[in-house]
């Protein structure tokens, strides 16, 4: 089974009409200002799936600070992956700064989402305040046994739209903060596993994270599959596209191009997901 952990989706008020929502979400602006930024809908992900040979996808919208906004951004994950039963898990998506955010994380849990994600701090890093804004989400994410996808990303190299100001630290430190979760750090965590290579703390704090490669192909040489197998292991690794922005097939060549073996591959392209998502479980109808 192949599956995509990392889909964005709108629904079509949004889509057809973007720019409505420039003025009140400068970090939705920041991202999909540019007309080359493509938003789709949930039978645009099927469409692609079919072609890329993708079995599921996990899709989420966009941690919008309006609330209004977000819960009908949430609600058509929710119609989409009721639609979808067998393609489709999503996750809530929600701005932990706003106060009512825990709220629609239940609502969306009890409606049948899988989790919570990507949670995103576009326009500052992840610091204190962020970390504590996190901490209720987190703990209704560790009673309903879901994992959390958190934007990340490297503090070195290039500018590009929604490249945040996160530190090194702040990730770490909100690693720590919540160790017993089930977290996802988008973006290869910005580079984090790296110091798994420190012989002290790290790997304790880290054993419950892992990785998707979102993006990877814009950021990091192929490499980074080896380095992570040899670190961390495939076990944590999770293919995660960032559709729109990238198809699957680009990721595949990268993973080819690493020289993962095919054993490697299939626990990257679905195996660890199916294990996040508990898909080898059996259902209530089984």
């Amino acid at each position: 089974m192949i599956i995509d952990f990392h889909v964005h989706t709108f629904p079509a008020e949004i889509r057809d009409h973007r720019d409505r929502f420039f003025d009140a979400e400068p970090e939705f602006k920041l991202l999909y200002e540019s007309p080359k930024s493509k938003l789709v809908s949930a039978s645009n992900i099927i469409d692609m799936m079919d072609d890329q040979r993708v079995d599921m996808s996990v899709v989420f919208g966009f941690p919008w600070r309006n609330p209004d906004t977000c819960r009908r951004n949430n609600d058509y994950v929710i119609e989409a992956v009721n639609r979808y039963p067998q393609r489709l898990r999503g996750l809530c998506c929600v701005d932990s700064l706003n106060p009512d955010a825990a709220e629609e994380v239940q609502r969306c849990l009890d409606a049948g989402l899988s989790g919570v994600g990507e949670l995103a701090f576009y326009g500052c890093g992840i610091d204190g305040e962020c970390q504590l804004s996190l901490g209720p989400i987190m703990a209704m994410c560790r009673e309903h046994d879901v994992p959390v996808l958190l934007h990340t990303n490297e503090e070195v190299g290039h500018l590009y739209p929604g490249k945040t100001p996160n530190t090194m630290i702040q990730i770490y430190e909100t690693m720590a903060r919540f160790p017993d979760n089930t977290i996802v750090l988008a973006h290869w965590g910005g580079g984090l596993f790296f110091y798994h290579l420190l012989k002290k703390a790290v790997k304790e704090t880290l054993k419950n994270v892992y990785y998707d490669t979102a993006a990877s192909p814009f950021l990091y040489d192929s490499r980074i599959y080896s380095y992570a197998k040899d670190l961390v292991g495939m076990d944590k690794i999770l293919m995660g596209t960032d559709y729109p922005l990238l198809k699957p097939d680009r990721y595949f060549k990268e993973m080819i191009d690493a020289g993962l073996s095919q054993e490697d591959m299939k626990m990257v392209c679905g195996q660890n997901a199916a294990r996040l998502l508990k898909l080898s479980r059996p259902g209530p109808s089984s």
